[in-house]
């Protein structure tokens, strides 16, 4: 499943157009998205927890020439399923 099918399922639940399901979706998308750029937690019921997590600077090998690089602290996102989305996978 990708983008284009999430827009087809909204769109087919809506009355709407498809541009007005794309443009929920995207709505969707860029909410969560800001969210975590500031730092927020976004828990969605049923689904999960979208959260944003620092990793710490390291060292790593390049695995052609077995060079260290430094790699720099940074964040990065982080997703933990909800036990709801956990039972229905199994």
């Amino acid at each position: 499943m990708n983008k284009a099918s999430i827009v087809e399922a909204v769109h087919g639940v809506l009355a709407g157009t498809k541009v007005q399901a794309e443009q929920a979706v995207e709505t969707v998308i860029n909410s969560v998205i800001d969210s975590l750029k500031k730092g927020e937690e976004v828990s969605i019921a049923g689904l999960g927890i979208f959260s944003v997590k620092q990793r710490a600077a390291r060292e790593a090998r390049n695995p052609r020439t077995g060079e260290a690089i430094k790699v720099p602290a940074m964040k990065v996102p982080k997703f933990r399923a909800a036990k709801a989305l956990k039972d229905a996978v199994k």
